[in-house]
């Protein structure tokens, strides 16, 4: 099983955007949340095109992407003034970005230390294993990780996202 139960561990961790705003994860508590590790210089990075289209197909109905850009596998852009530029300009990114963000050891983030308790198909949690991990929270506290290499558009993520959209409705 991929999920586990507990949206509690996410109250009240405090994020920064990538211009520097404050933010929280209470402030997505009632929507569906996709949170990706993402990398500008990856080799995956155009799987940004796919996390844009489920923020304007979604959005509108309570679904939000929330990017984490990481340099914790070197290849990240060193400033957040080159992340944004390169998000907006190369791929048209709406979704929340956030400060970079250490993904693993002992520094890692907050939301970072509860989502390594999900586990993916195979039955593994743990350490973020490269850029574009994908962590899809649902209002009820459920957690699905999907590996890196499966796109944010697969069917298996599509169909999480409907059906807990179609719950809340």
């Amino acid at each position: 099983m991929r999920a586990y139960a507990g949206l509690m561990a996410f109250d009240n961790i405090e994020l920064t955007r990538i211009d520097g705003t404050p933010d929280s994860f209470d402030n997505y508590r009632d929507r569906v949340v996709l949170v990706v590790n993402v990398a500008s210089r990856c080799g995956l990075a155009p799987q940004y095109e796919q996390l844009e289209q489920l923020q304007e197909k979604y959005g509108p109905r309570g679904f939000t992407v929330l990017g984490f850009p990481s340099n914790q596998f070197a290849q990240e852009l060193k400033t957040a003034e080159d992340i944004q530029e390169y998000c907006s300009t190369t791929w048209g990114v709406t979704f929340p970005m956030f400060e970079k963000t250490k993904v693993n050891g002992k520094n890692k983030h907050p939301i970072y230390k509860e989502l390594h308790k999900a586990k993916d198909s195979a039955g593994l949690g743990g350490p973020i294993v490269w850029n574009f991990e994908k962590f899809l929270i649902l209002p009820g506290g459920e957690v699905h990780r999907f590996r890196p290499p499966m796109k944010p558009d697969d069917p298996e993520i599509v169909a999480l996202i409907e059906g807990a959209l179609a719950k809340a409705a």
